[in-house]
């Protein structure tokens, strides 16, 4: 079984394959002061009913929880086979970017599993901590993107920043135009960004010059705004995952 690890800034996934089966999958919060010990105790219980280990593929964009990770399965998982995302591994996913290496290991990953499934040219839309579009070419080449807010981290700034002002349950609301205050947010966060999204997606397609073959919505809040979007083709909310198990195979 090979255990998928992606370390986000707010969340980490971890996901459970059986070949090429997503069989299980847990979140569980990110938090950069966890030692590596407290790490094992939280992997012993989430992993006490599965089968045995018998690989491990990590990403990471959070460097303190990196270090944690490396020593936890150095001392825990120390006859394993293991994959950390960084310089020197082989993804298959040419980075023509100014600078390679400032890349986030999440969004070659995500443009690994996008092309792999879907083909390019592609565009992938991760709505975690921050919303970020990356572009995959028709040779899946990730040549660049897009970064803005995230949907919480916007919610929490407004929240903090005007008194009258609250964080609200991210759901739909009934109308665009609220009656409240709590839908006027609601519609705000939600059709606000999937407006945000389309008109990225637009924006990258005619820069593009070409149909693009897919849009890929993933990460944590994805639901939430996918159906009201009329860019995004898919929802794939195991992209990451995915991709971690495709780096995995080409270099265990």
């Amino acid at each position: 079984m090979l255990l998928a690890i992606d370390v986000g800034n707010t969340n980490t996934v971890l996901g459970l394959f059986d070949g090429e089966t997503l069989t299980r999958s847990w979140r569980i919060n990110t938090d950069a002061r966890t030692t590596a010990d407290e790490i094992e105790l939280t992997f012993r219980g989430l992993l006490r009913d599965a089968p045995e280990v018998t690989g491990i593929a990590l990403c990471s964009t959070v460097p303190a929880v990196l270090r944690e990770m490396r020593t936890m399965l150095d001392r825990y998982y120390l006859d394993v086979p293991k994959v950390i995302v960084e310089p020197g591994i082989k993804t298959g996913v040419p980075i023509l970017t100014d600078n390679p290496k400032e890349v986030g290991a999440d969004r070659i990953v995500n443009s690994l599993a996008a092309f792999t499934l879907y083909g390019g040219p592609s565009i992938v839309v991760d709505f975690g901590t921050s919303t970020n579009l990356d572009v995959v070419s028709e040779k899946g080449e990730f040549i660049g993107g897009a970064l803005a807010p995230g949907i919480e981290i916007s919610i929490d700034a407004l929240a903090s920043r005007a008194a009258q002002l609250r964080k609200v349950e991210l759901v739909t609301p009934r109308n665009v135009i609220g009656k409240n205050t709590v839908e006027a947010l609601q519609s705000g966060a939600v059709f606000g960004f999937a407006g945000q999204v389309d008109g990225l997606v637009d924006r990258i397609t005619d820069e593009l010059g070409q149909d693009v073959k897919a849009v890929i919505a993933t990460g944590g809040l994805a639901g939430v705004v996918v159906p009201e979007s009329d860019t995004i083709t898919h929802h794939e909310p195991d992209l990451t995952l995915i991709g971690l198990r495709l780096i995995f195979e080409r270099n265990a």
